[in-house]
């Protein structure tokens, strides 16, 4: 489950440059390195979106441990 947490984590925190690339420089890394909207970008992106839904179990975790 630890391998899962990590990689999730890796995958948000790539998802969340390219957002800053975007918003800061206009600049779609992943769109520049494998193509406007091509199978492996959507896959990419598919990724991206899935780790963070995941990451989001992680709110439930910090309550619990808190209490």
């Amino acid at each position: 489950m630890k391998t899962i947490n990590y990689v999730a984590l890796t995958v948000a925190i790539i998802g969340a440059i390219n957002w800053g690339l975007i918003g800061l420089l206009n600049f779609d890394l992943v769109a520049f390195i494998f193509g406007e909207m091509s199978w492996i970008s959507r896959i990419v992106y598919s990724l991206v979106g899935l780790s963070g839904i995941y990451l989001i179990t992680f709110f439930g975790q910090l309550n619990t441990e808190e209490a």
